[in-house]
């Protein structure tokens, strides 16, 4: 397995990203401003140079592009070299207080984007997903109003995520080959079913996948992955490490397209998270973990 810088269409990337969202939303209340800082700030010096956001990762609906200005204010404090971090974000969900729903018109996401882009305090994105299919218009429009905004230099690559193989075939079609950069599905030992194909298929087409919730999610799935699979558990002892290092090493190894992106809201999270880019897992281990799949 090699840990060695990953593509995302143009851009390098460390093997394994942070996902932010934990910072703003989940379990409990918001992460304090400083622990959130620490976070960020600890993934960049564990080597991890991709950050993970989206517009509405925020406490409430009124909130949202809470997590884009961590992650940029993050960023911006970080004493590092920061050019060579790159920073996702996403936008096509909608958000009140009559609850959510999906808009994917070239109109509303112009107006995320923009949103986006001062709440992280940037003038471009590296990478920006359409965040979730908006089944009143045609998967093709939608795709088609993101590729305008990387025309005009707002972004510098496209990604789609919790897409199908129909939706990814469609966004290729749409860019041309190679111009789709990224798909980011859930995919875990605890969720493969409905993204082992999606998996697969980005890397028939040199397509970054990246995971998210790679550990089973922030409900009680990630930090039970070793009690709910005794091999997990049992790899990770004799490596001396913790289960979740052994999940994130196995997913990379399932290719060198893909790219996980856990979450973590305390710095130690994600500086074990950050080990797995420097575990070792044999064709035996591999083997076993490809089972669980299977």
């Amino acid at each position: 397995m090699s840990t060695s810088p990953r593509r995302i269409g143009s851009l390098s990337v460390s093997a394994l990203g942070l996902g932010a969202m934990p910072l703003s939303m989940g379990r409990g209340e918001p992460a304090p401003h400083d622990r959130a800082m620490a976070t960020v700030h600890a993934a960049l010096d564990a080597g991890i140079t991709l950050l993970d956001t989206a517009d509405i990762y925020a406490p409430s609906w009124d909130t949202m592009g809470h997590n884009e200005e961590i992650v940029g204010k993050a960023l911006r404090s970080w004493q590092g070299d920061r050019s060579t971090v790159k920073i996702a974000t996403k936008g096509g969900i909608t958000r009140s207080a009559e609850g959510g729903g999906r808009d994917g018109s070239a109109t509303y996401l112009r107006a995320a984007l923009e949103k986006s882009l001062t709440a992280l305090g940037m003038d471009s994105v590296d990478l920006y997903y359409w965040h979730r299919p908006d089944r009143s218009i045609r998967y093709a429009d939608g795709v088609e109003a993101i590729a305008a905004f990387q025309q005009e230099g707002l972004i510098r690559e496209v990604g789609i995520s919790n897409a199908n193989v129909e939706e990814i075939d469609v966004a290729r079609e749409v860019l041309g080959e190679g111009g789709l950069a990224a798909v980011q599905n859930e995919f875990s030992p605890t969720f493969f079913h409905t993204s082992r194909n999606e998996l697969r298929h980005c890397g028939e087409h040199s397509i970054a996948f990246v995971p998210w919730s790679p550990l089973g999610g922030t409900g009680g799935g990630a930090a039970a992955v070793g009690e709910r699979f005794p091999q997990i558990q049992r790899i990770a002892e004799a490596h001396g490490v913790s289960p979740q290092q052994v999940v994130l090493a196995w997913e990379m190894s399932l290719g060198e397209h893909v790219i996980p992106i856990p979450g973590a809201s305390r710095p130690a999270s994600i500086t074990d998270s950050a080990g797995a880019m420097s575990l070792q897992l044999s064709d035996q281990e591999r083997e076993e973990l490809d089972r669980i799949i299977a």
